[in-house]
């Protein structure tokens, strides 16, 4: 991924910043609806609405009801072939073989020496498994994957031209669905495992993905490109608030959900991540299941992935956090929220373990970052 710096109203992180027009594509949802957002930005190397409304009004709907971002950010890859299932399952940190039709989950891709080279969502079909991931890691894991493939009978093909998609997160969202005559089951606790079924919005055939949830509930809406528009009106329609990458990133951190290529890159390690949902212990080898083992089996890692509270002025990351002249961590995404729901400065990034042991924070140059145990609170959600 591009290293640029991305500071906007409320959130900075270094995925993202404004380049020369047309260094990188619309996505289908920003060529419909430019002429009504704010602004267009870069994010995994497409162009996607930045803003449609203040950023505390984005903010405050997501929390209070619902909004819709646009997830033409991501791409897919169909793996097909009758080895397809073992054949990804030795690719990935996470069982593929162990996941139930219509059920995904979200797993690292190694090297031979545990370095995580990307990471992704895979779902598994009747016929084919879908691997979901950012746009702009899809050439460096099409290589990856395709080095692999010694006599295997499968098949990669790149499909994100076939596909969109749009998220909708907040607490109104399963009502929302529900509104557009959506048979949903009841609104689900939080799974590391995510569910896919085949629906329909009035007569577009979609995919519903229930995805994920940290602090909000959320879904993911996939279809066909051409039917970005009455998709986003139908969700307007039914009470949803368009949201855009801004807000939706200052969300991100405030979930502390990491970024691959800001705040996850190549030389890390996945025990290092604090993602434990992308790893299975018990599913057999795959590429770099050594590596892992062997941490697993000393049960330390010399620093980790944290989310911190950031008590100070907040400068445009990454910078790096010290313990007096030492430097023991960077921090690489940061946002900051003022709202009825929520208030703070929030980071993401890397600390050494004996820093974050302690109690009183590590000091950046404008403030202290205090690590944070869990997510923080959201009132009158």
């Amino acid at each position: 991924m591009q290293g640029y710096n991305f500071i906007v109203l409320s959130t900075m992180t270094n995925a993202d910043s404004i380049p020369v027009p047309g260094e990188a594509p619309l996505t289908p949802l920003s060529a419909a609806v430019h002429s009504q957002a704010k602004n267009l930005r870069i994010f995994c190397g497409v162009r996607t609405p930045g803003s449609f409304d203040e950023m505390s009004r984005e903010i405050d709907a997501l929390f209070s009801s619902a909004g819709i971002f646009d997830l033409g950010w991501r791409g897919k890859i169909l793996v097909t072939g009758s080895d397809r299932l073992r054949w990804l399952n030795g690719m990935v940190t996470n069982t593929v073989q162990g996941l139930l039709e219509d059920e995904g989950n979200y797993s690292f891709l190694l090297n031979t020496q545990g370095r995580i080279q990307g990471d992704c969502y895979v779902y598994r079909r009747a016929n084919d498994l879908i691997l979901d991931t950012s746009r702009d890691q899809l050439p460096a894991l099409m290589r990856h994957l395709d080095h692999y493939i010694i006599m295997d009978e499968v098949e990669l093909i790149e499909v994100s031209e076939s596909w969109t998609g749009l998220e909708l997160v907040g607490p109104q969202a399963h009502r929302i669905l529900q509104t557009l005559g959506l048979a949903l089951s009841p609104a689900a606790l939080p799974s590391q495992n995510v569910q896919m079924s085949t629906a329909r919005i009035g007569e577009i055939e979609i995919t519903l993905i229930e995805a994920h949830q940290l602090l909000l509930p959320r879904y993911e809406i996939w279809f066909h490109p051409a039917k970005v528009l009455p998709i986003w009106e139908a969700l307007k329609g039914a009470g949803a608030s368009s949201v855009g990458l801004e807000a939706m990133e200052t969300l991100r951190v405030a979930e502390a959900r990491p970024l691959y290529g800001v705040d996850l890159n190549d030389r890390d390690l996945p025990q290092e991540t604090n993602q434990p949902r992308a790893l299975n212990f018990t599913k057999g080898c795959y590429l770099g299941q050594e590596i892992v083992e062997r941490i697993r089996s000393r049960g330390k890692v010399h620093r980790q992935l944290r989310q911190f509270a950031l008590e100070g002025a907040v400068p445009p990351p990454p910078f790096e956090l010290q313990n007096a002249e030492q430097v023991v961590g960077r921090v690489t995404s940061a946002a900051s929220i003022s709202s009825v729901y929520l208030t703070g400065s929030f980071g993401l990034g890397f600390a050494r373990e004996e820093s974050l042991a302690r109690k009183s924070g590590i000091e950046y140059k404008e403030g202290t970052a205090i690590p944070l145990e869990g997510l923080p609170h959201i009132s009158n959600a």
